[in-house]
This record gives C-alpha cells, sequence and structure tokens, in this order.
C-alpha cells in the first residue's frame, strides 16, 4: 500500500526518520474526526471499523501508540474498542487531554483530582444556556474533567456556537476555566490541559525519536505545535490532517491530508506494511 507524499521538507524528513527507526517512533492520534466518524450525538461515536486492526498492525513495531482526545479515557477506550486487543499493548489513551492515562498494559487509568471549576460550571450552565436563548437542540455534555456545550442540533447551528462564545468565556474565566472551541461544540476546561502539553510531555517520557500527530480540529492545533516544538528540539515529526470542510486551519498546517478517518486507517495501514517490509528486507 503506497504512503502519502507529505508537502514540506519537514514532513518528509518525519516520515522517512519514522520508517528508518520504527521502534523510536511515537504514533499520537486524535479520537473524535480523526479515529472516529463525527456524528451528531457523540455517545454514538465509534472507532472507523478498520481503526483498530491498523492499530494492532503498527503499534508493535513502533514505541507507542497514543490517543490523545478530550473524552474521559475509559469512554475512549470503550468507544474505540482498544481494551483486550493482542497488538495494542504498546497503547496508552491521553484523556481529559492529557490529565488522565489509561495504560494497554495493565487496563488502569491514572488521573489527580478533578479541577473545582468544572462542577461549579456544570451548576450555573442550565441557567445560562435559558438566558442565551441559544436555540433548541444546544445541550451539554458532562466529560467529568471537563463540560462541553454542543450546537450541531440546532436549528442553526453556526449562529447557535457564535451566541455562545462570550456568555460561555465569560462563565468559565469567572471559575479558573477555559473555553476550548471545536466543531460545533465549545468546551470549557481547566488551563494547562491540551493536547499539545499531553503529547509533548509523553513523547519526552519515552525517548520519542521521532513523532507523528493525526487530527482534525482546532483542539489539535496545540498538538501541531508541540511537534512543531519537538522538530526545532532534533526529533523528526510528521503532522497529518483528518480532512473536513468544518476546519481548514489544521489543512493548512500539516504535511500530509488525508480523507477523513477513512485516510487516517489508510495512512496507519500504510505504515504497518512498509515498516513491516523494510523490517524483513
Amino acid at each position: 500500500m503506497s504512503l502519502p507524499a507529505p508537502g514540506t521538507r519537514a514532513g518528509r524528513e518525519g516520515l522517512e526518520a519514522l520508517l528508518a527507526l520504527p521502534g523510536k517512533a511515537l504514533v499520537g492520534l486524535d479520537f473524535d474526526g480523526t479515529l472516529a466518524p463525527i456524528v451528531a450525538d457523540p455517545e454514538q461515536a465509534r472507532a472507523h471499523p478498520g481503526a483498530v486492526p491498523a492499530l494492532a498492525a503498527l503499534a508493535p513495531k513502533v514505541a507507542s501508540v497514543a490517543v490523545v482526545t478530550g473524552r474521559a479515557p475509559g469512554v475512549a477506550v470503550r468507544y474505540g474498542g482498544f481494551a483486550g486487543v493482542s497488538g495494542l499493548e504498546r497503547l496508552v489513551v491521553l484523556g481529559h487531554y492529557g490529565a488522565e492515562r489509561w495504560d494497554a498494559r495493565t487496563g488502569e487509568v491514572t488521573a489527580p483530582a478533578p479541577h473545582p471549576g468544572v462542577a461549579a460550571v456544570r451548576e450555573e450552565l442550565p441557567g445560562l444556556l435559558e438566558r442565551a436563548a441559544a436555540g433548541q437542540g444546544t445541550w451539554v455534555e458532562h466529560k467529568g474533567r471537563a463540560v462541553a456545550v454542543h450546537t450541531r442540533r440546532a436549528a442553526d447551528p453556526q449562529g447557535a456556537f457564535e451566541t455562545l462564545r462570550e456568555p460561555l468565556s465569560d462563565l468559565a474565566g469567572r471559575h479558573g476555566l477555559i473555553v476550548e472551541p471545536g466543531r460545533m461544540v465549545l468546551e470549557l476546561r481547566p488551563p494547562g490541559m491540551d493536547k499539545g502539553v499531553a503529547l509533548l510531555e509523553y513523547a519526552r517520557e519515552i525517548g520519542a525519536g521521532s513523532v507523528l500527530y493525526a487530527g482534525d480540529d482546532l483542539g489539535d492545533l496545540s498538538a501541531f505545535a508541540a511537534v512543531d516544538k519537538l522538530r526545532s528540539d532534533g526529533v523528526p515529526g510528521l503532522l497529518v490532517c483528518s480532512g473536513s470542510d468544518e476546519v481548514t486551519e489544521l489543512r493548512e498546517r500539516a504535511d500530509v491530508v488525508v480523507d477523513g478517518p477513512e485516510g487516517v486507517v489508510g495512512l496507519l495501514r500504510g505504515l504497518a506494511e512498509r515498516i513491516g517490509d523494510r523490517l524483513m528486507g
């Protein structure tokens, strides 16, 4: 299976480093929109049918695979179907933007105490949404260490999204939280929790010799920035965009753009095959 050619020199160097020394490579992946198609109800999100087989083929050949997500790690593991799969022993889920970690080797989740501002925001949100008159169909997802307000089901999703940005930012600020915008979702969460911090810390923890990161949404920009930081420190990296029509910022920053989760699965399969061929050769 052929691999897409990176459009940048840094991307080409990142891909070559990964293929040359796969045992030192970290493969980082967002979940929603990257491994799992975006759906109207996030509770119905499931990994692409080819994702687990592709990961199980690739993971034994690299240093680690890290799923970096705003979801609770247990939820991502359940929706992804990652538990108890042969070949995924080197997979970790960095959930809640790295605040919690699930390790496939142990099946356990490690986590610190939650930020008190999340509970305070959760109590005030119903009244705020009613006052903002954001429209029927706007709804709240309680994520444990964060709270997300979704507008995808509203009659005017983008209008509801824009209406809520300022009041939600004010609410978050009063309780020591920040707002992370995404694809028709505004997430209120503690500062210092982002995919870039999670990816950078984990890459340094395992001594990664190269890093690939694939994402689809605004929250993945910090992970792209982390890869840029690693590149500046001498660690080659490859930036992959799981393309969509909703977010263009990642497409403009990426070394490689693939067609959504289907394209990501194809990339993972291609990497596993190419590495396997090199190891056998």
